[in-house]
């Protein structure tokens, strides 16, 4: 535990870092990339460029900031991000490199108002966070290792299949390259690719959700193509993915990671809701209860554009008809003339929990969410308006968070 001095000037820095904190992080960022560039292909370039990253850092800096006196608070936090960090093989030796080049972009964007007494209580404040996090990922390694069919750091395998599932999204069927087993993971977790991206020259890693139960032969992930939008580049891996990667060809896999899984020590309702591709977590939970002939309730809401964005609309209409107690609602946003209400879907517009609360607020049900922030901010707020308590929600953002995301 820091001393009062240390944490004191701690906490005497949270008003810079919330006014100064992304210029802070972006100079962070540069700096160590021009001392270790080695250390480019471990961080998501496309988020450095959108300057997600650097927002996302410059949240976690000032979140410990604010909770110095007791950093634990942010244990569920720093779990999710020692899963990220372990997905993207961050090691123990790379704390040091990290804090070097913090400690120095503390010094240099703040100037004289960083006195060494403020660099010393960083500094130690810095250390107690690498212990931490060091500690968790230590431990996430080695269950990584001791899991049936597990490894740590990268494990070739092998696309046995690569199929469309709708306009933007088509999945990868993916086996162990070595003829070792399939690992066992969680439904709801996810695992990390890494391919080769021309237009950077590196080695990029992604984390995708495995839309699969599992107990397979194969790992399936469900990707989908990011096209270039107004507000960000084009998604560097998924075009690659999409593009280049077919079916025979070798793909370098990380081992399952994450906290965010179908809670299994249960027999109440289960309400998978999602937007876009979000549904592929949720169609991993959908397909291991009905493999697994759990008699739990099931609700599976979704939200996309169209018909054409729709993945896996056949997949979930058949496991509905076969188990009666799975039901399907879907949200079409802008339909297609070709679309059919009450076939292809059954409401227009955006997902509005308030007025199908009838059909959504089951006693003691637990709520999984995923898809993009705003979607699930709507969502989250719209379930605890309706009296769900927090506990029984579980969400899943894709995109930047974290620490060294």
């Amino acid at each position: 535990m820091l001393d009062q001095t240390s944490r004191d000037l701690v906490k005497a820095t949270v008003p810079v870092l919330k006014e100064h904190g992304i210029t802070l992080t972006r100079h962070f960022y540069a700096r160590m990339f021009a001392h270790n560039p080695e250390l480019k292909p471990v961080f998501n370039q496309g988020n450095q460029q959108s300057g997600g990253q650097q927002q996302a850092l410059a949240m976690a800096v000032l979140a410990y900031a604010e909770h110095i006196d007791d950093p634990m608070v942010l244990l569920p936090v720093l779990t999710l991000v020692a899963n990220k960090h372990v997905s993207v093989g961050i090691r123990a030796e790379h704390y040091p490199i990290v804090g070097r080049h913090l400690l120095a972009s503390i010094k240099e964007v703040l100037g004289t108002a960083a006195s060494d007494d403020l660099i010393a209580a960083w500094a130690a404040a810095y250390g107690q966070l690498a212990d931490v996090l060091t500690g968790l990922e230590n431990d996430i390694y080695g269950r990584a290792a001791l899991t049936e069919g597990g490894w740590t750091g990268w494990r070739a395998f092998k696309v046995s299949e690569k199929i469309v599932e709708s306009e933007e999204i088509t999945s990868f069927y993916l086996q162990p390259a070595d003829g070792g087993k399939v690992p066992v993971y969680r439904p709801g977790q996810y695992i990390t690719v890494k391919v080769f991206v021309p237009v950077l020259g590196m080695m990029q890693p992604r984390q995708y959700s495995m839309s699969a139960a599992p107990g397979n032969a194969y790992l399936r992930i469900s990707v989908k193509r990011e096209a270039q939008l107004a507000e960000k580049p084009a998604g560097m891996v998924s075009n690659v993915l999409h593009r280049d990667i077919n079916e025979g060809d070798i793909l370098e896999v990380a081992p399952p990671m994450g906290d965010y899984f179908l809670h299994e020590d249960r027999d109440t309702p289960v309400v998978l809701i999602s937007a876009g591709v979000g549904l592929t977590p949720k169609l991993s939970m959908l397909e291991h209860l009905t493999a697994r002939k759990s008699g739990r309730e099931i609700l599976f809401l979704h939200a996309c554009r169209h018909g054409g964005v729709h993945a896996f609309k056949h997949r979930v209409r058949e496991l509905a008809k076969m188990h009666p107690q799975v039901k399907s609602t879907v949200y079409y946003e802008t339909p297609r003339a070709s679309d059919q209400k009450n076939i292809d879907y059954d409401y227009t517009g955006r997902l509005d929990l308030d007025k199908i609360a009838d059909q959504v607020i089951m006693p003691q049900a637990d709520y999984y969410v995923c898809g993009p922030h705003a979607f699930m901010q709507a969502q989250v707020a719209s379930l605890k308006s309706l009296g769900v308590d927090a506990s029984r929600i579980h969400k899943e953002a894709f995109g930047s968070g974290g620490f060294a995301d």
